[in-house]
């Protein structure tokens, strides 16, 4: 059972990513995010889901690691 939405994300330093969908780590269980970089070579990735929706600091306050922002990719990049 997936927790978050599969779709576009916007990392907080600006770049977008596409959320493939959860899987388990084979030795811990731990949920992790599976997910695409929108750009350049477009590499897969994974995440802890605990990592992947945190808040982090930055100078302009709290703000969400990677934020849904739809479906499909923005057209304004």
């Amino acid at each position: 059972m997936s927790t978050i939405p599969t779709g576009v994300y916007r990392h907080y330093k600006g770049k977008f990513y596409l959320v493939l969908g959860e899987a388990r780590h084979s030795e811990t269980e731990e949920q992790m995010v599976v997910y695409q970089a929108l750009y350049g070579e477009k590499g897969w990735w994974v995440r802890p889901l605990d990592m992947f929706l945190e808040w982090v600091q930055t100078p302009d306050g709290a703000v969400r690691r990677f934020e849904y922002v739809g479906e499909v990719l923005p057209d304004a990049q």
